[in-house]
C-alpha cells in the first residue's frame, strides 16, 4: 500500500518547484519548450552537441526529471502527490517518447530516461495522460514545423 502524503512530502514537492523556476533552469526550460524535434536525428543532434547551450540546456530539462522520478520510485515522496503537481514532465517525455528507442540505441544511452518513462508509464492514469500529451505534442510539432 503506498504511503500517505505527508507534510514532508509537499515540502520537497515546493523544494521541486523553486528548484524549476532559479534562472538557469528557466531559460533551459523556456529552449525546451520551444524545441520540436521532428526525428530522432533531432534529438541525437542535441544529445551528441557538447558543449552547446542548448546540450546544457536539454541535460538540465531532462535531469531535472530523472532526479524527480528517483525520489518518487525510491519511495523519497508520495508519488499521488507528485503526480498531481509533474505535467511538465508528461510534456517534456511526449516530445521525446517518439524517438527514444533509436536515441537510447544510437547515443549508446539504453537506460537514458528509464526513470522517467517508469513513472510515467507506470499507471493507467500516466499512460492516458502520455497518450494524451503525446497528441498534444504532435500537433504543436506539426504548427513548428510550419513555421
Amino acid at each position: 500500500m503506498p504511503k500517505k502524503p505527508t507534510a514532508e512530502d509537499a515540502q520537497i514537492i515546493m523544494k521541486l518547484y523553486d528548484l524549476r523556476r532559479e534562472a538557469e533552469m528557466r531559460k533551459a526550460r523556456k529552449w525546451y519548450g520551444g524545441w520540436w524535434p521532428t526525428s530522432a536525428e533531432d534529438v541525437l543532434a542535441i544529445v551528441n552537441g557538447g558543449g552547446t547551450q542548448e546540450n546544457a540546456w536539454f541535460r538540465q530539462v531532462n535531469g531535472y526529471w530523472d532526479m524527480a522520478a528517483s525520489f518518487v520510485l525510491r519511495g523519497a515522496v508520495n508519488e499521488e502527490l507528485f503526480l498531481d503537481n509533474a505535467n511538465e514532465m508528461w510534456f517534456t517525455f511526449a516530445k521525446l517518447h517518439p524517438f527514444l528507442k533509436e536515441v537510447r540505441e544510437k547515443a549508446g544511452i539504453p537506460h537514458g530516461f528509464k526513470r522517467v518513462e517508469e513513472v510515467v508509464t507506470r499507471t493507467k492514469d500516466g499512460r492516458d495522460r502520455l497518450q494524451m500529451m503525446a497528441k498534444r505534442a504532435e500537433a504543436m510539432r506539426a504548427k513548428a514545423a510550419k513555421v
